[in-house]
């Protein structure tokens, strides 16, 4: 079964109808891996085993009763699950000790559509705290390591869950997203990830517990050893919830393009806001050399009609603030007492930070209306462009890093950067709304992985998986790292 670890999930579907082997044995072999990969990298952090067996046992006996072609596209296959998503039985922290002992009374909406997809949740993922970072590291589970090179961050908020497609120690997963939550780790881990247009994957389920409403800005997402996983995902767990069911009904556009020579593309390689390594500029040239080879039209200078910097600029107005409504209260009137010691001409990034998190409604609005602005200005660009390529993160897997998060930086070509200057990259789609892919572009010498992000237009999310799909074809595979055979 050495084989089986990499595969995507899509393929262990088949080999389950297929009869190639059983659910319960596909279960027992991921089982086993996290009992031996897992003590050195902690990405899984719970596991509900006893559970998993029975669904196991009751996909084995729905398949000797049902023709291959009836089942769920996912029939059978174990999967974990980012530990911020609601499980039955589970504890569902987010990473925060206030949190520790909350046991989750019923499933997220995401984690019943996987259900009927026909996945086999037996584990959960690791997080940092609330959700707020590059590493995925907290003070219940411990730190996440990047299986490439344990001394450095898986990434986050899902890093466990890019850790566990890496390591193969599960055949699917799911994470969130609201500052590249989804797309780093899938970067820094060498996977498949999508970030979804806001509001397809109705997040209910996946928040602070007792939070019903649906966060601005953030989304709920797939990551997987393969775009076509990713799809599938996508359309499993996609479409209103049972109130919007009343009024809408999902009907993704698909693509119009077979080929990337039908593509018209929009590259962004680098930027002065926030200057990416070579490393990471020369991925995204090269996908976009595959691209031309192809005979798709590359175009470098096409860009939506606003000024990205102010774009940037509103993004963070808006994440602040959203960030600091999922701030516990003692945490809150900490970033209270910081904001009252700020001297009036503060200016500073960290000052404009702290402020932010502290918008009146009206502030909010005008900044949401900025951001409207945007998006009608990114829909429009995206009638004359089908997707835009650019990097996601500034550099490949970094150090660990838990100093506090004003005293880091990132070094970029050996200069220092500050740390939070990356979401410029993550901000491009979160802040329209925009679907975004991220697609493994491999190694360089036997270093670090490197992804690039595609950018599509607001429901365009078939299209922008397609052109995921069709790189993959080109080359652009998933490859595991060293030393996690079987």
């Amino acid at each position: 079964m050495t084989s089986l670890a990499f595969e995507s999930g899509l393929q262990l579907a088949e080999r389950l109808k297929q009869g190639d082997l059983s659910a319960v044995e596909l279960l027992d072999y991921f089982l086993d891996r996290v009992g031996r990969f897992n003590p050195q990298l902690n990405a899984v952090i719970e596991l509900q085993e006893e559970k998993a067996r029975e669904w196991a046992d009751a996909a084995d006996k729905a398949r000797a009763g049902h023709p291959a072609e009836s089942l769920a596209p996912f029939h059978g296959v174990p999967m974990t699950i980012k530990e911020s998503f609601d499980v039955t039985g589970m504890r569902t922290t987010r990473g925060n000790p206030a949190f520790e002992h909350h046991v989750a009374k019923i499933d997220a909406l995401a984690v019943s559509r996987l259900r009927k997809a026909g996945a086999n949740i037996f584990g959960k993922t690791n997080v940092p705290l609330d959700l707020a970072d590059f590493q995925s590291y907290n003070a219940i589970y411990g730190t996440t390591n990047n299986p490439w090179d344990i001394e450095r961050t898986a990434g986050g908020s899902s890093g466990g869950s890019a850790v566990a497609m890496a390591a193969g120690l599960s055949g699917i997963e799911n994470g969130s997203d609201i500052g590249g939550s989804i797309r780093n780790p899938a970067h820094y881990c060498g996977v498949f990830g999508h970030k979804p247009t806001w509001g397809l994957l109705p997040p209910r389920g996946h928040a602070a517990p007792g939070v019903l409403a649906q966060s601005d800005l953030a989304v709920i997402g797939p990551i997987a050893r393969s775009a076509r996983d990713l799809e599938a995902l996508l359309l499993a767990e996609a479409g209103p919830d049972e109130i919007m069911a009343g009024g809408y009904r999902l009907d993704l556009s698909r693509p119009t393009f077979s080929d990337l020579k039908e593509l018209r593309i929009a590259a962004m390689v680098n930027h002065p806001l926030a200057p990416v390594s070579q490393i990471c500029e020369a991925r995204v040239e090269g996908v976009l050399d595959i691209i031309r080879h192809a005979g798709g039209k590359v175009n470098y200078d096409a860009r939506p009609d606003f000024d990205l910097g102010a774009g940037h600029e509103v993004y963070q107005n808006l994440l602040w603030a959203v960030m600091a409504s999922r701030s516990d209260d003692a945490t809150y009137a900490q970033l209270t007492e910081e904001v009252a010691a700020l001297a009036p001409d503060d200016q500073s990034a960290r000052a404009q930070n702290l402020r932010a998190r502290f918008a009146t409604y009206r502030d909010y609005s005008t900044a949401n209306e900025a951001r409207t602005h945007q998006r009608w200005a990114w829909h429009q660009f995206f009638q004359e462009y089908d997707v835009m390529v650019t990097p996601i993160m500034a550099t490949p897997a970094f150090p660990h890093d838990h100093q506090p998060f004003g005293q880091r930086t990132v070094e970029v070509d050996g200069a220092p950067r500050p740390y939070f200057e990356q979401l410029f990259w993550a901000g491009l789609a979160i802040n329209s709304y925009l679907p975004a892919t991220i697609v493994p572009t491999g190694t360089l010498g036997g270093g670090l992985p490197v992804g690039v992000q595609i950018i599509g237009p607001e429901f365009g999310d078939l299209k922008v998986l397609h052109v995921a799909k069709l790189l993959e074809q080109e080359g652009l595979a998933f490859v595991p790292p060293p030393g996690y055979e079987d």
